[in-house]
């Protein structure tokens, strides 16, 4: 029988979402669906989530989203987008009936209209607003199968791993989440200037080690101004973004979860530059961790550029992580020359807190 993994949690007997969530178990094994997290009590980590995916044969989020089933839905849009074989035919429904799931379609619908989500995300995240939808979509997408993300093969894959020493008055890593595809040269100048003023600073850039977009400029930015870098990336990704000349260090992993995990562990504060659904899964994945009081984000800044555009570039995010922003969140700066100042008052300030 085919496998469907439920996200969404049910907190107790007085939840308003626990009748939606039984009717919807009731019509997916009425229909022959093995069903996966039907208690809603599975934990999820960055290390398992691909293996989640690969034993699964479809997806399904149910109302009352979390920070936890925004990262996890976001994530699947990107394995579509970077052609994750694991994903391969298999279909998300997004069961949308009290709303939660808005604030998170706008925000796509925004990086849409901007250029860095290319895809039309209603084709790949579909969406119901009761249990029996649900089941058509389902039913419909595994027949006729899901849309191809339109994506070309620049490269061969690339490894193995390397690692180099860190320069003398090194004052630790930032890590730049960031767009691969965005091309607006000022967008571009801005990437390259963040790299440079890294390397001026001494301090190291890690980043998603692609070669085009702002992260491609970030990283010429910092080796041209003789700094120190670090990325981590996958091989079906970097056949698709190649790998930028120049890494002090390359981490290769299997899958965009242990990438994200190994840029975090190797970096003391983190900027949230302009980018796509990537960067919102990147920045997801890092609230978690505040939220969880994990090791992993103790005492780690996150900076915001909400570069200006006629909007706030990062509004509709800044918007959805409202509700999750008091458990240590993160700062928005609204100009390039603040990302710096205020991620090394962040860094400092932690550092004294630490007593060191």
């Amino acid at each position: 029988m085919p496998i469907v993994r439920l996200a969404g949690t049910v907190s107790g007997e007085k939840d308003p979402n626990r009748e939606v969530r039984a009717l919807l178990l009731y019509h997916l094994f009425k229909e022959g669906w093995d069903i996966y997290n039907s208690n809603g009590d599975q934990r999820i980590s960055l290390a398992n989530i691909e293996k989640k995916i690969a034993e699964s044969n479809a997806f399904v989020f149910t109302p009352g989203a979390t920070l936890e089933d925004l990262f996890k839905a976001v994530s699947i849009f990107v394995g579509y987008q970077t052609f994750d074989q694991n994903l391969t035919g298999k279909p998300t429904v997004l069961l949308n009936s009290d709303g939660s799931w808005n604030p998170l379609f706008s925000l796509l619908h925004h990086l849409h209209r901007k250029g860095t989500v290319k895809q039309n995300v209603p084709d790949y995240l579909l969406t119901a607003h009761e249990p029996t939808e649900v089941l058509a979509l389902l039913a419909q997408a595994r027949q006729n199968g899901l849309p191809h993300a339109d994506r070309e093969k620049s490269g061969p894959a690339v490894g193995p791993s390397f690692e180099g020493d860190l320069p003398a008055g090194h004052r630790g890593n930032v890590c730049v989440f960031c767009s691969a595809s965005i091309e607006d040269e000022s967008y571009l100048a801005d990437g390259y200037r963040l790299g440079q003023m890294l390397a001026e600073e001494r301090l190291g850039c890690v980043s998603g080690a692609g070669s085009s977009g702002i992260m491609g400029a970030v990283v010429r930015g910092a080796v041209e101004a003789g700094g120190w870098t670090g990325g981590s990336n996958v091989p079906h990704i970097i056949e698709l973004e190649g790998l930028p000349e120049g890494l002090s260090s390359f981490w290769l992993r299997p899958d965009i979860y242990t990438r994200m995990e190994v840029m975090i562990e190797r970096s003391d504060a983190f900027v949230i530059f302009p980018g796509g659904a990537g960067t919102v899964q990147e920045m997801l994945a890092l609230m978690i961790f505040k939220s969880q009081g994990s090791p992993l984000m103790r005492g780690k800044p996150v900076v915001v550029f909400n570069r200006q555009d006629g909007q706030g570039f990062w509004d509709p995010l800044i918007q959805m992580l409202d509700p999750w922003r008091a458990h240590g969140g993160f700062e928005v700066v609204d100009n390039l020359n603040e990302i710096l100042p205020v991620t090394l008052a962040g860094m400092a300030a932690n550092r004294v807190g630490a007593g060191i």
